[in-house]
């Protein structure tokens, strides 16, 4: 059995983590092996998805308060910018069960103490999400050019067939951010909290890892969306679970697509 602070390190003569060609269908794999790890650490894993749901619940009774639920869709679309970096912690749990560590709620969360490389990487994906909530408030206000609707018929004017042009292509938008952050995040912060690796390198990988993997990296991004679809259509309460099922099956993709 490893220390708890026995994680692997890269020194700079080693070489570059090589990236493995996995089955189509693995990410289902992924999944199976995600639950697995739910089953084995529960009070972290639903403490961690109930934290989430909580945090989701607060944001949405802020802007409910202020008046500005229009930001609800951008701010549910930015999840999705912002979940990998959030998820570290689900990562440490399944890198512990693995080397046969105690899984402690507080000791996962030190992680981001312990590798600053994270808190670096996940001010690439703040810096993403402030890009995705202006251009999503550019659109609004482009689109609704001859008057913006009063925010509290906001909803109604989404909702209507006649403002479907708004919803598809800010839908394609918010895609497009999402998929960027997917590509750079697939298994750069893993990564980065099991070795000694900078952001750039990290990324790098991440990148080459779908590249080298398409089919099964299209599948494993569209589980991802399928789930966070559904605990953002359950009013955050499906995220208690499902955030926590995502975050352990990223480590095992990691795992892997990484040699």
């Amino acid at each position: 059995m490893t220390s708890d602070t026995d994680i692997r390190t890269s020194s700079p003569g080693m070489k570059t983590p090589s990236v493995n060609t996995v089955a189509h269908d693995q990410p289902w794999v992924w999944l199976q092996r995600g639950w697995r790890d739910l089953a084995a650490t529960p009070k972290v894993s639903l403490a961690y998805g109930c934290g989430i749901v909580a945090a989701s619940w607060i944001l949405f009774e802020l802007l409910w308060v202020a008046d500005w639920t229009w930001l609800v869709l951008p701010m549910a679309g930015g999840f999705l910018l912002l979940a990998p970096v959030m998820a570290v912690g689900l990562y440490e749990a399944s890198r512990r069960l693995e080397a046969g560590q105690p899984v402690v709620l507080g000791e996962v969360l030190r992680v981001f103490l312990h590798r600053p490389q994270i808190m670096v990487f996940g001010v690439v994906l703040l810096l993403l999400h402030f890009a995705w909530m202006r251009t999503a408030m550019l659109w609004f206000v482009l689109y609704f050019h001859q008057g913006t609707p009063p925010l509290s018929q906001i909803p109604v004017y989404m909702l209507d067939p006649n403002n479907l042009p708004f919803l598809v292509i800010g839908t394609a938008m918010g895609a497009g951010f999402a998929f960027i952050t997917f590509a750079v995040s697939a298994v750069s912060l893993p990564l980065m909290m099991d070795r000694q690796i900078d952001v750039i390198s990290a990324i790098l990988i991440s990148l080459r890892a779908i590249w080298a993997n398409p089919r099964a990296m299209l599948l494993w991004a569209g589980l991802i969306a399928g789930c966070t679809f559904v605990g953002l259509a359950t009013f955050f309460f499906g995220l208690g679970l499902l955030f926590p099922l995502v975050g352990h099956a990223t480590w095992h993709a990691y795992r892997d697509l990484v040699d």
